[in-house]
């Protein structure tokens, strides 16, 4: 029975029609769009746009509609070569449809997940079955590292989208009887080309290492030719190559006389996988963390790895078994044995698809996670796997759940991973729950910044630093998302429990669904009442209140790394100074001739404090107490919302500017 055969209300067995493979295609299509609307929809308009890495990627892709100029990135008017230019490119192509909004912005993040998820169920549909293909894009749409790592305006969701789609075509184009060979094979190299103008030259390393070790193990490197490794060469060069080449002449002489060339492959490629990146903003984690926080990522599903592991071993033992019989099935003797191996033409190890497509989700997945164990990484580096990661515990799943019978280890697995939610569930209710009833009585705070610990744990270079920051005033702003959290772990797991014992699997693995959907809804919610802290628009939307209020020259700035308030300039849509922030991203292609003279030292902000335009500065929490160390009682404030401040070098003409 497939897995929305059993939506329906239960029947006698003999008046149930299964449903047609078209109607149950429509109705999982109808499930999955629900899901990505419910969650995903509303982060299309909320939150605005956040400093730091979403609204500087979001002013690079801004530059390329006001200057046309869709060759060389350009962030605050100074020149941004690390990264490469298809994720601007469509950015900036929403930007000219949708006007300079977050909407433009999000819009492709959203269906880049949507994609991500229709893959999945493609390619899981055809390895394994249909209940299989629908836990896959659920679970990818559920999950919360897909959730979390699309919050900012980054590019490993559509690497995701991009090194899938390679390694699908690539496994099609192997078949034996596929009648559109060429067709996969050019989309193999079309894809990669596409992930190489996402995220740079490591997905070459990804595919071609992934697609070398599979045809090695599976001993098909005689099929080589199926890939069509000339032509398809040539085609990859041709989508990939002229960019680069571009970027390359028009991107000469900056720091030592190095260019485009130097800094994108040397700087931003080897001595980036090294730790030697200059300048050496980038972290490594600690390898406990670095290899456990996938749990986290992939939560809730990650609590079936034991019965994935399970239902691996189980079909790996299977597979040898058959490795050593004959077409009648009996086993072969040792000299058979030996002369099959040492068949000039050895037969493909694993002909059939579903253990093909394992076998090389398996090996994609480790060569990441080893590749970015030694190299310099961030937590979001591993995206591309959780899609891999999911499709093999899905299909475990799905396997256990339609299995006539289940051995007793199997039964264990699923009962733990349902006893793991549960007691979850009920620590993170009991939490959420003493959370509300402390800050009963406490009243609603709109700036939740302002009331939080700010402990700097990890020095919030993790995810999740904010969450120790909580405070009970600050736990009071958080009431509605709280409380939803609350209702979805304190039933949604042991509904899924008690399901899962009445012989439901799929309502209860459904259910499990639902709960994690309701968590991210939640989460959503809860980023939207951190905007004020972690977003600059308010302050963008202040100054321009006040220039309109009191018309005249002036100069807006930030104190510190343009990161600090990368959200000003997009929604001011211009250039700001940056004070003692020749740093980081913004160094290199500050070094050229033609950098625009965006950048001051703190001795020339002094100096030109209360003459000229008029300065209004923009300070963040971390730069506060060097500012008033600098500019003492000279300074003016304007606004203050979760530790930053706007000040300014005069008083206002107009005093309704400052309410």
């Amino acid at each position: 029975m497939s897995a929305l055969d059993q939506i329906a209300p239960s029947t006698p067995s003999h008046q149930t029609a299964p449903l047609r493979p078209g109607t149950r295609s429509l109705l999982h299509a109808f499930l999955l769009l629900a899901f990505w609307a419910a969650i995903f929809g509303a982060s299309l308009f909320t939150p605005p746009l956040l400093d730091d890495a979403d609204a500087t990627h979001a002013q690079a892709a801004q530059t390329m509609v006001q200057t046309g100029d869709w060759v060389t990135l350009h962030v605050d008017g100074v020149r941004y070569l690390e990264k490469p230019p298809l994720p601007y490119w469509i950015a900036a192509a929403g930007l000219r449809i949708f006007g300079s909004s977050s909407f433009a912005i999000h819009l492709p993040l959203a269906l880049a997940v949507l994609a991500l998820a229709c893959l999945g169920y493609i390619w899981s549909r055809r390895a394994f079955d249909d209940r299989a293909a629908l836990y896959t894009a659920l679970f990818t749409l559920t999950a919360a590292g897909v959730f979390l790592f699309t919050r900012i305006f980054i590019p490993e969701v559509l690497l995701a989208v991009f090194l899938g789609t390679a390694l699908y075509a690539m496994l099609r184009a192997l078949e034996d009887d596929t009648a559109r060979q060429g067709f996969y094979a050019y989309t193999f190299w079309a894809a990669m080309a596409l992930a190489v103008l996402t995220k740079g030259l490591i997905a070459i390393v990804f595919l071609l290492g992934t697609a070398a070790i599979y045809m090695v193990l599976n001993k098909q490197t005689y099929k080589l030719g199926c890939l069509r490794p000339f032509s398809g060469l040539l085609l990859f060069v041709a989508i990939a190559a002229p960019w680069h080449i571009l970027a390359g002449l028009r991107n000469t002489g900056g720091a030592n006389g190095h260019g485009f060339f130097w800094f994108y492959f040397v700087n931003e490629h080897y001595l980036r996988f090294l730790g030697r990146r200059i300048p050496r903003d980038y972290n490594k984690l600690p390898a406990a963390l670095y290899w456990t926080q996938h749990l986290i990522w992939l939560f809730p599903w990650s609590l079936f790895t034991p019965t994935a592991l399970w239902v691996g071993y189980r079909k790996y033992r299977a597979l040898q078994s058959s490795r050593d019989l004959d077409a009648t099935g009996e086993r072969l003797s040792r000299l058979d044995l030996l002369s099959r191996n040492n068949a000039r033409r050895k037969p493909a190890l694993i002909a059939n698809f579903t253990t093909r497509t394992v076998l090389l989700l398996c090996i994609f997945s480790l060569l990441v996670l080893i590749f970015f164990s030694f190299s310099t990484n961030q937590e979001y580096y591993t995206f591309p796997i959780y899609l891999p990661l999911l499709m093999l515990v899905a299909a475990s799943l799905a396997i256990a759940e339609q299995a006539p019978s289940t051995t007793l280890t199997l039964r264990r697995s699923i009962t733990f991973a349902h006893a793991a939610f549960t007691l979850l569930g009920v620590a993170i209710a009991a939490a959420l729950g003493y959370g509300l009833w402390t800050s009963r009585h406490l009243p609603f705070t709109p700036d939740i910044g302002a009331l939080l610990a700010h402990r700097s744990v990890g020095d919030y270079t993790l995810s999740t630093s904010h969450f120790f920051d909580l405070t009970g005033p600050s736990f009071a702003a958080l009431r509605l998302p709280a409380s939803i959290a609350l209702a979805a772990f304190a039933f949604g797991p042991i509904a899924a429990w008690m399901l899962r014992a009445r012989r439901k699997p799929f309502a209860s693995t459904l259910t499990i669904a639902l709960t994690a959907a309701a968590f991210l809804i939640a989460a959503h919610l809860a980023l939207v009442r951190f905007a004020p802290m972690l977003s600059s628009q308010d302050f963008a939307a202040r100054i321009l209140q006040i220039e309109r209020d009191n018309p005249g020259p002036d100069e807006v700035l930030i104190y510190g790394d343009q990161a600090f308030g990368s959200s000003l300039p997009f929604y001011l849509n211009r250039h700001v100074l940056l004070v003692d922030g020749r740093t980081t991203s913004m160094l290199f292609g500050s070094t050229f001739p033609d950098a625009p003279p965006v950048f001051l030292t703190h001795d020339q902000l002094l100096a030109q404090w209360g003459a000229g335009p008029r300065k209004i500065l923009f300070v963040p929490l971390e730069q506060r107490d060097a500012v008033t160390h600098l500019l003492g009682s000279r300074q003016i404030v304007l606004a203050e919302t979760s530790g930053k401040a706007l000040i300014t070098d005069r008083p206002l003409s107009s005093v309704a500017a400052i309410q």
